[in-house]
């Protein structure tokens, strides 16, 4: 069985990074603030997308496993060797991704530069070490078990961060470098190793942080197992949408004693993006499993089948145009200042990276296309 409405979601989840990726981009302030991450504390759209993929990951899950969780086949050490592939390919293109293509000039190329300062953890590194975690709990636990591990797991890391504070800083509990998970990555990962050169003392991915994001998958996961059993209607919808709103309220609520936080990845951040993802896929499923209008929403389809070929890709590109420059000495600009100026200068500050940014939608929904007319489907 496949829920064409989950690849929906997931190419409108990769289109939404894409987005807000490059409408982020600019540094000097000139941009729409609810596209860029929030500072802190709070949420922005672009603070949904990563626990977005992260659940929908869960939910895939449910289908991928289901003949070992239903005891149709034995659970074999393949299957085990086939998951730590899986992560490890993950968790290694991230650190591709962190140090290769970032430093690389196209002018005067550095490969494999600063490995003393390199980042250790990432998104992809995040996703490896969670799927991995996830699909091992999923294989040898019963769903009450998971139910009961997935809270604990938030609990748990409430208590923790909200009564033992970083014992090599007294910023504050749930400050960036006061926080517990911040020192606990200082202290294993160590600083040279956390984002911008521990600029910040901590990591906005960090290792501890990734334990709750372990619960995001769970949930996700919870979440396709019940889908299973039911039937394709709008009263499943209806049930979605209500497990939904009941998430969101908790995270909402939750966020009084325990701030909806992405960086920290905060037990009220799970539970209310959590909510979020079961509202947004309540809808996918609605129009496209339910009432059938699929082709509306084929080009989110297209690009769902090769989220993680697009997700590299479309970083890669990022980077490349962020660190090659048009220009010499002062009049130098980025590659990609001198495209947004050159393409949409005439839209104004803030307004040309946003159209910049749906152009560069429209780019890899156009390389998506191609590559599903080719039946080409990049699998790890």
């Amino acid at each position: 069985m496949r829920l064409t409405s989950l690849d929906v979601f997931r190419g409108m989840t990769m289109a939404t990074m894409i987005l807000v990726n490059m409408a982020s981009l600019p540094d000097d302030g000139k941009k729409y603030l609810w596209l860029d991450h929030a500072a802190w504390h709070g949420w922005t759209i672009a603070d949904l997308v990563f626990p977005f993929f992260l659940y929908i990951i869960g939910v895939s899950m449910a289908f991928s496993l289901a003949k070992y969780t239903s005891q149709a086949a034995p659970i074999t050490k393949q299957v085990y060797w086939q998951i730590a592939r899986r992560s490890l390919i993950l968790f290694g293109l991230g650190l591709l991704l962190n140090n290769l293509v970032w430093n690389y000039n196209l002018t005067a190329p550095t490969l494999f530069a600063n490995l003393d300062r390199v980042r250790i953890m990432g998104v992809l590194q995040r996703i490896g070490i969670g799927f991995f975690c996830a699909s091992i709990a999923v294989l040898l636990l019963p769903p009450r078990k998971i139910w009961i591990l997935s809270i604990s797991i938030l609990v748990g890391y409430w208590l923790i961060l909200a009564f033992i504070p970083a014992l090599d800083n007294s910023d504050g509990i749930f400050s960036k470098a006061g926080n517990f998970g911040a020192y606990v990555d200082r202290l294993i990962i160590t600083p040279a190793h956390l984002h911008k050169g521990s600029e910040y003392k901590s990591d906005p991915e960090g290792l501890f942080g990734t334990l709750p994001a372990i619960s995001s998958i769970l949930f996700g996961y919870l979440t396709g197992a019940w889908l299973k059993a039911q039937s394709v209607t709008s009263r499943t919808s209806t049930n979605l949408l209500m497990f939904g709103l009941t998430a969101v309220v908790i995270g909402l609520l939750w966020n009084g004693i325990f701030p909806i936080n992405k960086k920290l990845w905060t037990s009220s951040f799970v539970m209310f993006t959590t909510g979020a993802g079961l509202i947004s896929l309540a809808a996918c499923y609605e129009l496209v499993d339910v009432r059938k209008y699929k082709q509306w929403f084929k080009p989110f389809e297209i690009l769902g089948l090769n989220a993680i070929f697009i997700y590299v890709a479309s970083i890669v590109l990022i980077k490349l145009i962020m660190v090659n420059q048009i220009g010499s000495g002062k009049e130098a600009k980025s590659l990609y200042e001198w495209l947004n100026n050159s393409l949409f200068g005439w839209a104004g500050d803030l307004n040309s990276g946003v159209l910049f940014a749906i152009a560069t939608v429209l780019l890899w929904l156009g390389v998506a296309y191609l590559m599903y007319r080719r039946r080409w489907f990049l699998k790890i």
